[in-house]
């Protein structure tokens, strides 16, 4: 099987009749979101969330992010406390997910949220929203990549990993944002940062007057996606906070300063030359994957600064990073 590609810009109802046609046979459709292309199925049909995991390779105690088509849907399967609410009301449709507690006999399947009494919500814009209203109901969608790797920011790189494994894959280009949702989860008035990602802490302390509260240490229970400690891995290894470039690595860089070395370099990738952060978040998937195709064994990766978008840039290079098993 070799999945078919439709451009929305192309084909816009011609794309939305046939996903739907894929879903209702409880089949995953890769589709474009603003953040990462996602793997998207029924949430409420079991075979077709087995599928999800089966096409990626992911473990079945990683959660799915279930999206919506609007709040009222997604209020028909979880209870929102008022801050969760004035967060939604804030941010949604966006790059933000919020964990909360599912609605008894809510008709989310447990496998989607890995046997969890809560679930991961979000709102995604454009396509994906109008694709979930006209199915009519909440879809599954982690990253459209085999588990562990790179996440998709195009058509074309789901097509090179997944393309075999896929019945329909929906071209909207680019990503925007180009890292996936941040994840929080409120409890007892307190919002914890489950994964930073596409909204900063610092909009969601500002929207809300309340601290975000980080985590201490690797988790010891995954909670949401996007907590395993490796994750986001290319091929080759990966060397942050890198001020030298060693012979034959390949290098990402923030910002067009010279770094000592770069010269010996297989290849320079700059996410972006006037260091903004948003486009250095909009680049990383893909460079990644560019340095990768290079055939380097390693990728040194220049500082990143820790603040905005910058903390899911740092968070994603760790995982990245980190050991593999």
């Amino acid at each position: 099987m070799t999945a078919q590609i439709i451009d929305i810009i192309r084909d816009h109802d011609g794309a939305l009749r046939q996903a739907c046609t894929v879903l209702a046979d409880g089949l995953p459709v890769a589709i474009p979101t603003e953040t990462v292309y996602g793997l998207a199925a029924d949430a409420t049909n079991p075979a077709a969330i087995t599928r999800i995991y089966e096409t990626k390779g992911r473990p079945r105690f990683n959660p799915l992010i279930c999206h919506m088509s609007d709040l009222d849907m997604a209020e028909r399967y979880a209870d929102f406390d008022p801050i969760s609410r004035r967060l939604a009301e804030a941010f949604w449709p966006g790059p933000l997910t919020l964990i909360l507690p599912l609605k008894p006999e809510s008709g989310i399947h447990a496998l989607a949220t890995a046997g969890l009494d809560t679930v991961g919500i979000r709102l995604p814009k454009g396509f994906a929203s109008e694709l979930i209203r006209a199915f009519g109901r909440p879809l599954a969608a982690p990253s459209a990549n085999t588990s562990g790797k790179v996440s998709p920011t195009s058509a074309r790189h789901v097509a090179d990993d997944l393309g075999e494994k896929l019945a329909l894959i929906i071209d909207g280009g680019a990503a925007p944002v180009g890292v996936e949702s941040t994840i929080v989860r409120v409890e007892n008035g307190v919002i914890r940062l489950l994964r930073p990602g596409g909204v900063a802490a610092e909009e969601i302390e500002t929207a809300t007057g309340l601290a975000v509260i980080r985590p201490e240490g690797p988790a010891a229970i995954i909670e949401a996606p996007g907590m395993l400690a490796s994750h986001y891995a290319p091929g080759a290894a990966v060397r942050l906070n890198a001020d030298h470039v060693e012979t034959g690595e390949a290098l990402i860089r923030l910002g067009s300063a010279p770094v000592k070395g770069m010269e010996l370099a297989a290849a320079v990738f700059d996410l972006s030359p006037s260091g903004d952060l948003a486009q250095a978040a909009a680049n990383l998937f893909d460079y990644l994957k560019r340095a990768d195709a290079t055939g380097a064994a390693s990728i040194a990766v220049t500082p990143i600064p820790d603040h905005g978008l910058g903390e899911a840039i740092n968070d994603r290079l760790a995982r990245a990073a980190a050991p593999r098993e």
